[in-house]
């Protein structure tokens, strides 16, 4: 696990995850590339609301989230066609740009199951701490979405060719109700 702070205050987090995603249509994707309520791997929680300001201040500028390769701003590989918040947290629907050598090997590296990861990189403009000592994000100025190997918030993945978000969100939930009961059957 780790965080990365760069110049400007940009932030973003890697970790691994391990489900297969496949990219609809070889290029199309979609998934959350954040959720709601939900600690990540360094104990971060995004707030709901968190990024209505910053998707408003986009909007109105006429600006968009970019969507990169790994976090790197050198290598833009597609478009978002869609970002915004739902109750569950921030959905990304977008194309990878097969014409850029670079979409073409993220496409295929998703197809094959080797890259799912979604992460967000971004500014926090307001945060707090919990009585547990996580920071609670309660703002946060966007500025991509990244296909990553290791995403820092395991469930922030694309959607796999034929899955729609909230079937994955039931299999979350799945999830969490065997994680817990595998935790209380060894007390």
């Amino acid at each position: 696990m780790m965080t990365q702070e760069i110049a400007g205050g940009l932030e973003h987090k890697f970790c691994r995850l391990s489900e297969n995603v496949t990219v609809t249509d070889g290029t199309r994707i979609e998934g959350y590339a954040s959720l709601f309520g939900i600690p990540d791997q360094g104990g971060d929680i995004v707030e709901p609301g968190a990024y209505k300001a910053s998707l408003k201040r986009l909007r109105e500028s006429g600006r968009r989230v970019k969507m990169l390769w790994q976090h790197d701003p050198a290598q833009p590989i597609g478009i978002w066609d869609e970002v915004r918040e739902t109750a569950r947290g921030l959905y990304v629907k977008g194309r990878i740009l097969t014409d850029v050598a670079r979409g073409r090997e993220a496409a295929a590296l998703i197809g094959a199951g080797a890259i799912d990861g979604l992460s967000i990189g971004y500014r926090t403009k307001k945060a707090t701490k919990d009585g547990k000592g996580r920071r609670l994000l309660a703002e946060l100025e966007l500025w991509e979405v990244s296909l990553v190997t290791f995403p820092m918030l395991p469930e922030a993945r694309v959607g796999a060719k034929g899955e729609t978000p909230e079937a994955e969100a039931w299999r979350e939930l799945a999830g969490v109700f065997e994680t817990a009961r595998r935790m209380l059957a060894r007390d």
